[in-house]
């Protein structure tokens, strides 16, 4: 079983971090585009739109991580993955967490409008406008 990251393809920033951890990557680690999922990524999961919101990663074991703690886990599945621990620790993730989270609502807002959340993307019938 592998860890699978799903993040959002139609994220031009997203998008380069994926294509440098597609080439990077080992085995353990599967990337899934939220957007080409035609329902939820699994029973009991995160729909589409808190996806959309915040990077997440389902670990082999079932367990779902979000933003900082889905990047970092995902990165661990490349030769440079030690690069990245420091960001877990208890001190740094006071400060880490909040500065990702937000950034990610930041993100979204500006790649999906405040009023973006709920029905629309939930069912995969979102618009998204194009970036500026």
């Amino acid at each position: 079983m592998t860890d699978i990251l799903y993040y959002d393809g139609r994220c031009s920033l997203c998008a380069r971090e994926i294509a440098r951890l597609e080439g990077l990557r080992d085995d353990g680690l599967a990337l899934c585009d939220i957007h080409s999922l035609d329902g939820l990524p699994e029973p009991g999961g995160p729909d589409r739109d808190t996806l959309l919101r915040t990077l997440h990663l389902r670990t082999a074991d079932g367990r779902w991580l979000r933003g900082a703690d889905a990047n970092v886990a995902a990165w661990r599945h490349t030769r440079f993955g030690w690069l990245w621990g420091w960001l877990r620790w208890p001190l740094l993730r006071r400060l880490v967490d909040p500065v990702y989270d937000r950034w990610a609502a930041w993100r979204y807002r500006r790649l999906y409008g405040d009023g973006f959340a709920g029905e629309g993307c939930a069912t995969g019938s979102c618009h998204v406008p194009r970036e500026r």
